[in-house]
């Protein structure tokens, strides 16, 4: 009998830190905060699980439009979640990634995310990918200007390699919490055949079971890539 098949990669829009914060009459800050807690669990769940590359979708190139205030906290929070867990995620062999336009990013968080990359770098347990300032449509424009730079020929192939994620395979399963149906403007290149699972969780209340959910999702799926499947 065939084992089920486990995601190798998974990807993470992170949503609904603010309706969570609402729901309690808390500041929306509480919220983000609950989230940086729902990440560590997913990390480790992940993990337990056999995935071997998790993407999430921290900070997107919109998220520059909000209130100065919350883009503060956010800032704060990827200060507190770098500094307190880069030790433990070294130690576990957890290889992390940066991706983004990170130039309007204040210089010392710039410092701690190239630190941490570096630091990490030659990990080979798994790997944590965090999209930070980022835009899908944005990445696709930076890597049609770069390969227009260089005079070279622009086909799929050397598309992808011009991407933030040219050394990582596409995504097999997007996970998108609180209820919404979209892709924000995230990995628009990379999920050309990613399977997508919504579900109506908050972030900050996705839990273990979540995840089980969403895989299992995926592994009753068939993954044809335009070809023609079996009940075809």
């Amino acid at each position: 009998m065939t084992a089920p098949r486990i995601p190798r990669h998974i990807a993470i829009i992170m949503d609904g830190n603010g309706r969570w914060a609402a729901a309690r009459g808390l500041p929306r800050a509480m919220g983000h905060r609950q989230g940086m807690e729902a990440l560590k669990r997913t990390l480790k769940a992940v993990r337990e699980r056999g995935v071997e590359i998790l993407t999430i979708y921290a900070f997107s190139a919109e998220n520059w439009s909000r209130p100065e205030a919350e883009i503060s906290d956010l800032m704060e929070l990827l200060r507190l979640y770098i500094r307190a867990e880069l030790a433990e995620l070294h130690r576990d062999g957890v290889r992390l990634r940066f991706i983004g336009d990170h130039a309007r990013l204040p210089q010392d968080v710039q410092k701690l995310m190239q630190d941490a990359a570096e630091l990490t770098r030659d990990n080979v347990t798994g790997t944590l990918v965090i999209a930070l300032s980022y835009g899908g449509r944005q990445e696709i424009v930076q890597a049609a200007q770069k390969l227009a730079t260089q005079g070279a020929e622009i086909t799929e192939e050397s598309f992808a390699s011009a991407l933030y994620t040219a050394d990582l395979p596409d995504p097999d399963l997007l996970i998108r919490t609180s209820g919404e149906m979209r892709l924000s403007n995230f990995l628009l290149w990379q999920t050309a055949y990613t399977e997508f699972v919504f579900t109506e969780t908050l972030w900050p209340d996705f839990a273990a079971k979540d995840l089980d959910a969403a895989i299992n999702k995926y592994q009753q799926r068939e993954r044809r890539y335009g070809k023609l499947g079996q009940l075809a």
